[in-house]
């Protein structure tokens, strides 16, 4: 969940989030108890500032962020893939770590067709509309449970005597699990959906961050059960009427690795018929690597595409002593990201909350230099155009005051697209206006999520 590069503060508000906001509908600690309420026992940090409303835009951005979001994801997955011919190639085209060169499956064409079936693009408002930051191409990314939660409240607290709300959106679990029956009858198997995960990870003995979406497909006609690694034997060492083909991998292994958590239940999950979506090869697509590739062109791109990629990408380039194009000049890559300090941005090609980030215009000239020199001698990170956000005017409440008031926030946009269909539009903000790198789990940034007006 890499995140924002944005100023001091935001001041400015852009067009594009439009200028209908919903009226808030509660007393503030009527609001803030029962967004708490909602995302209880999940692992989710405290926040002291909170959504009012929630963030609401026009159809037509709505339908512009979903509609790109698809068509960049196309182009991320064919420039990942073509960076090798075999998965063994691409780990060393990406100059992979040794702890990535596991749990893929057998069947190459498996592994590569199912790769991109969970996606979370993270994006700003900047001047001239929206700006892709990265892609997240995970099971294990943020914002389904965070959405569905916060969608409940808003429901629950906007919905008139027929149940409907003043706004459009998606629900993520109905997309997840429409994706999963699809899934089960392309592969011919019985829908039956593991969600694989560990409590570990949340930081709570509670299961609850899992057991809402199992609950949730099990209400809806689809069979589904929470595995921690330790019990993942049951989805397959049973009898073939109990198996479960499918699942949900809703982890990532530097964070197990972090938490001393084995993979291998979940290699000999995967050796014995239970795929785990998205798959291992999905790495590659959620690598700040293949942005810089698809950013700099690729051979096989028509007009449009490249047309597509430089109106939504901001500039990119994987950093390495080479020469590259800046504004249609040819620099050397290395001098100009050291000169051009303020304009850029460092990023590790794996990383996650943030952590691997450097604001060029929050670094001294030292630091800077030093992360450059180390970054372009490793050749797995990139550098990209620094994008200062715009945002838009959203109804807050906070701890210690007793009405809801009015922010200016810049949110970094994650629309949710599972089986390539629109799923949710999460979002993550600095509820007092600043800036810096927005991550709920780095930063105790804040959370929402966008509908539709």
């Amino acid at each position: 969940m890499d995140g924002v590069d944005s100023g001091d503060f935001v001041t400015k508000t852009h067009p594009w989030f439009g200028a209908r906001r919903l009226p808030v509908m509660a007393p503030a600690d009527t609001i803030r108890e029962m967004l708490r309420t909602g995302i209880r026992d999940t692992g989710w940090p405290y926040q002291p500032l909170m959504p009012a409303a929630p963030i609401a835009i026009p159809r037509k951005s709505y339908a512009e962020l979903f509609r790109v979001t698809a068509a960049l994801l196309d182009l991320v997955r064919r420039t990942a893939l073509e960076a090798g011919a075999t998965t063994a190639d691409r780990l060393a085209a990406y100059r992979m770590p040794e702890s990535e060169h596991r749990l893929f499956v057998a069947d190459q064409f498996v592994e590569e067709r199912y790769a991109d079936c969970v996606t979370r693009p993270d994006i700003v408002i900047g001047e001239h509309g929206p700006q892709f930051l990265e892609f997240n191409v995970s099971g294990a990314l943020g914002g389904p449970v965070e959405t569905h939660c916060r969608l409940e409240v808003w429901r629950a607290l906007y919905a008139d005597e027929f149940g409907r709300a003043p706004f459009e959106h998606r629900s993520p679990f109905a997309v997840r699990a429409e994706m999963f029956r699809h899934l089960s009858e392309e592969l011919g198997v019985t829908p039956r959906i593991a969600v694989v995960g560990s409590t570990r990870d949340q930081g709570v003995e509670s299961t609850r961050y899992f057991d809402l979406e199992t609950e949730y497909f099990n209400n809806h006609g689809l069979a589904s059960r929470f595995f921690e690694p330790e019990d993942l034997h049951e989805a397959w060492d049973c009898p073939p009427h109990l198996r479960y083909p499918l699942g949900l991998r809703n982890f990532t292994i530097p964070d197990w690795v972090e938490l001393g958590i084995g993979v291998d239940p979940v290699q000999e999950a995967l050796d014995n018929g239970c795929l785990l979506v998205g798959t291992q090869t999905s790495t590659f697509l959620s690598s700040k690597l293949t942005m810089g590739l698809l950013s700099e062109g690729r051979p096989w791109m028509t007009a449009a595409e490249r047309d597509l990629v430089a109106r939504y990408l901001p500039w990119t380039r994987v950093l390495t002593e080479r020469k590259t194009t800046w504004e249609g000049r040819i620099v050397d890559l290395v001098p100009f990201a050291v000169e051009h300090k303020d304009e850029l941005v460092l990023k590790e090609g794996l990383g996650m909350s943030g952590k691997q980030v450097i604001i060029g215009k929050d670094a001294t000239v030292a630091e800077w230099e030093a992360a450059v020199g180390r970054a372009a001698g490793m050749g797995t990170s990139v550098v990209q155009r620094y994008v200062e956000p715009r945002g838009c005017r959203l109804a807050m409440v906070a701890d210690g005051v007793d009405e809801p008031y009015e922010a200016v926030v810049a949110p970094v946009l994650g629309p949710l697209l599972f089986g390539g269909r629109p799923a949710g539009l999460f979002a993550r903000f600095f509820g007092d206006g600043r800036g810096g790198v927005v991550s709920v789990m780095g930063a105790n940034s804040s959370d929402n999520c966008v509908v539709a007006v």
